[in-house]
């Protein structure tokens, strides 16, 4: 299973693939929301873990991107991970269609991947 990572923060994003990866999954990890967009478009992955302050394009306007791209009217489901916890933007990732959304104080890494598998292994 592919899992896209968009996170601009070395430390975490480097935890989180590492992590990730020894759990089996197969993860690329782009730096910034263009760069995540790009390889979004190139290879369509199973899920999607979107930071939403990130350089060049933010969580939000990737998310957007996606929503109007023809291209992409199956896209993968995203799941939120970030400092931003007002209910506004929790409001604005959801209209958006994220599937998930987690601040990163607020959540421990073993949460985190047992949310993920959650939503790439929805119980039948």
């Amino acid at each position: 299973m592919k899992i896209l990572l968009v996170e601009d923060e070395p430390l975490l994003g480097n935890l989180l693939r590492e992590r990730l990866a020894r759990e089996g999954f197969d993860v690329t990890h782009a730096k910034n929301g263009e760069e995540g967009f790009e390889l979004l478009k190139k290879s369509v992955p199973d899920l999607v873990l979107l930071d939403i302050i990130l350089p060049k394009m933010s969580g939000f306007e990737f998310m957007e991107k996606v929503r109007t791209d023809s291209e992409l009217q199956s896209a993968p489901p995203i799941v939120i991970i970030s400092n931003l916890g007002q209910d506004g933007d929790i409001e604005r990732g959801q209209e958006l269609g994220a599937v998930g959304y987690f601040i990163k104080a607020k959540i421990s890494m073993e949460d985190l991947v047992s949310k993920i598998k959650e939503y790439m292994f929805p119980a039948t």
